[in-house]
């Protein structure tokens, strides 16, 4: 009788665990297999941007590293080293890609299985049960104490049946992509308003030379006036107008000097300094070479991919889809197994007593949603709505970085052509300044006439220098709208400032000499 009832137990718990057993292999193959997030926007978006940019002469490749390098200068890619190293900007940007890659590590642990340990003790005083009252009438003192010891290890594992649990990974991975491609963005910035202070910087030092000597000789001119005017050779008016023109120009340097310091200033938060630990990084002369080599043509739409803030749009986008799969996944059964096993005694010692103590649970629970007060639907209606945001903040970005490229690349034609103009005009200048010299030399011209061509030259330095800024801040906006730079199959037609060999002048440089 008594084996009879324990083959009966037995037959009743293979039939319990046979089933089981035999569909578990095929739920832990589904899992994660079907994802609810809808299709990606991305393909969509990009198959309606042009193939190419308009404009320039040459092919081109992308090579994002070191793109700086070509302005030639080792004060610059000094400037350039220190601040990718010490700026702030790109400090908290590195510190937020921390924390999404630890929180895209949290969003993964939920496809893992949890185990825990655990090990604890208890112990209670309590009466014994009865009346309460000992022998005689009298109350009873006798009590229970209990003292229980117990190790476990506990372990449970949800099936991912729905992909809620890689749709929640893959949209922490996403997002902590968007935050490297968002590192990436403060790097680009730092570098362009590093440069873009730079070039500012070597200007407004030309601008300061230049007004000086302008100074000198309107200072000569206005001496020159009044002894003509004390002739009797000019009217007062002239005197007046020389003299204001003079005074105009003495107030225009301390502001030049102004600018100066807030430049330095400036460039000494993009390298994380103060501004009065500059002078280590600007003592050595300041020559950057002006860049003059063609866009190439037709570049490839795919360097837009290379812009960090389109690719941090594009990863948002991406994980707003994955979200929307994770919510619609709530609406669905949830299967998730556990196991538990330790050992309980009335010793410390005996916790350790794993053969004659241990005991053994297994589970399964299985959870449906049944009324959840619209709870699953709103948030299924909230993620799409996010996901219908990102798509058009990823579709607007690549607008507008197609746009800014088709405008940086026209403005870069447009101030190369600029600076041309007035490459030529100085060198009219100089050569009416030097003719003027000549006449005033062989007693055939004035000394007036020479000052008046010799400031002359010097307005078309200082024009001349700030178009050689701008032509640098136009080439660096192509550099900034593509996310880095091209190679270029023949580096030609680079002209330097100050490098004679180049036939580009020194628009600081005397020409009187």
């Amino acid at each position: 009788m008594v084996q009879t009832d324990s083959f009966a137990d037995d037959t009743v718990t293979d039939r319990f665990h046979l089933p089981l057993m035999a569909i578990l292999p095929a739920l832990l193959a589904t899992s994660g297999c079907i994802s609810m997030a809808p299709d990606s926007a991305g393909p969509g978006i990009a198959a309606e941007v042009p193939a190419s940019f308009p404009g320039a002469d040459q092919a081109g490749v992308y090579d994002p590293a070191g793109w700086w390098t070509a302005f030639e200068d080792p004060v610059l890619n000094r400037l350039l080293n220190e601040a990718l190293d010490r700026n702030l900007d790109i400090a908290e940007a590195r510190a937020r890609l921390q924390a999404a890659e630890a929180q895209a590590r949290i969003s993964k642990s939920g496809l893992f299985p949890q185990l825990n340990a655990s090990l604890g003790s208890s112990y209670s005083d309590s009466p014994l049960a009865g009346t309460g009252f000992g022998a005689g009438g009298n109350v009873g003192t006798q009590r229970l104490e209990v003292e229980t010891y117990t190790s476990g290890l506990a372990f449970s594992y949800e099936l991912d049946l729905w992909g809620k649990l890689r749709n929640e990974a893959r949209a922490g991975r996403a997002d902590a992509f968007a935050a490297a491609a968002d590192l990436q963005a403060a790097r680009l910035a730092v570098l362009a308003e590093t440069i873009t202070s730079y070039f500012d910087l070597v200007d407004a030092r030309h601008q300061i030379v230049l007004t000086t000597r302008i100074i000198d000789v309107l200072g000569d001119r206005v001496e020159q006036t009044e002894n003509r005017y004390q002739r009797g050779l000019v009217s007062s008016f002239e005197l007046y107008q020389v003299r204001q023109d003079f005074r105009n120009i003495q107030a225009s340097l301390p502001q030049r000097e102004s600018q100066l310091a807030a430049i330095e200033g400036q460039l000494a938060v993009l390298v994380g300094r103060y501004s009065n630990n500059m002078d280590e990084l600007l003592r050595a002369g300041l020559a950057p070479k002006l860049i003059f080599t063609d866009i190439p043509a037709g570049l490839p739409i795919d360097l837009l991919a290379q812009r960090p803030d389109v690719r941090a749009a594009g990863q948002r986008m991406e994980a707003a889809r994955f979200t929307v799969g994770a919510r619609k996944a709530d609406q669905f059964p949830a299967l998730s197994l556990s196991a538990s096993t330790g050992t309980q005694s009335g010793t410390p010692s005996g916790v350790f007593d794993v053969m004659d103590k241990w005991v053994l649970s297994l589970g399964a629970n299985l959870t449906a949603p049944l009324f959840q007060g619209g709870r699953i639907r709103a948030g299924i209606a909230v993620a799409d709505a996010q996901y219908a945001q990102q798509t058009a903040v990823y579709a607007r970005s690549v607008l507008n970085a197609y746009q800014e490229v088709g405008t940086a690349i026209e403005r870069y034609e447009e101030e190369r052509q600029r600076y041309r103009f007035l490459f030529s005009q100085l060198g009219e200048a100089k050569a009416a300044a030097d003719l003027q010299s000549r006449r005033f030399g062989t007693g055939v011209g004035n000394y007036v006439d020479y000052l008046d061509a010799l400031r002359a030259q010097y307005q078309v330095q200082s024009q001349l220098s700030s178009a050689g800024r701008d032509v640098a801040l136009a080439r660096l906006a192509v550099h900034r709208a593509l996310g880095g730079s091209w190679d270029q199959p023949a580096p030609e037609s680079r002209e330097t400032i100050g490098d004679k060999s180049s036939g580009t002048p020194d628009p600081a440089s005397r020409g009187d000499e």
